[in-house]
């Protein structure tokens, strides 16, 4: 009887993993959202999209008045652990580069509590809160993080998906004009 459990057990596991296997590997359909559009036509080299948006204190921020200047568009959420990850990355940066680079952190779950994470965690660049997610749809953010590099001017030049180390965050903006 107990060789009976066992087996039953061993294969209901090994059904478990073929079938997380078969999800993993499953290829989606064809997507033509309007994401997908968007990214399909972004090139890095092109003019970034501008937006305006609110600041956590209510002040309106546009991406074109930073023209003229280094600018690192990062787009990220309170929940992603990656994000969490990164943020402490990116103060550490701020910091170091002052006023040579602007970085804007645009969160695209405005419904968490983000001013309680950007307090915790002593965050002193700007956050931008996109709360009816239209930046988030101009931009070919599939994942998060994901963080565009913009030249003096206004030109996209690079992009990173993925947790950034302050290594990294240097290195892709010093190749900006």
């Amino acid at each position: 009887m107990m060789k009976k459990v066992i087996a039953a057990v061993l294969l209901i596991t090994l059904f478990t993993v073929a079938i997380v296997k078969a999800m993993e590997n499953k290829i989606e359909p064809e997507n033509t959202s309007q994401e997908t559009a968007n990214f399909r036509s972004f090139k890095m080299g092109t003019i970034a999209p501008d937006f305006e948006l609110k600041t956590l204190s209510g002040e309106t921020v546009t991406l074109s008045e930073f023209k003229g200047k280094k600018v690192i568009l990062n787009f990220w959420a309170t929940w992603c652990n990656p994000c969490k990850v990164e943020m402490p990355e990116i103060e550490k940066f701020h910091k170091k580069q002052g006023k040579d680079v602007v970085i804007l952190a645009v969160n695209i779950d405005t419904y968490s509590d983000v001013r309680g994470f950007v307090k915790k965690n002593h965050i002193t660049f700007p956050i931008l809160l996109d709360s009816k997610n239209k930046v988030n749809e101009l931009y070919p953010v599939f994942n998060i993080p994901t963080t565009f590099f913009i030249d003096s001017k206004g030109l996209v030049q690079n992009n990173y998906s993925g947790s950034m180390s302050v290594e990294i965050m240097e290195n892709l903006s010093n190749k900006l004009n």
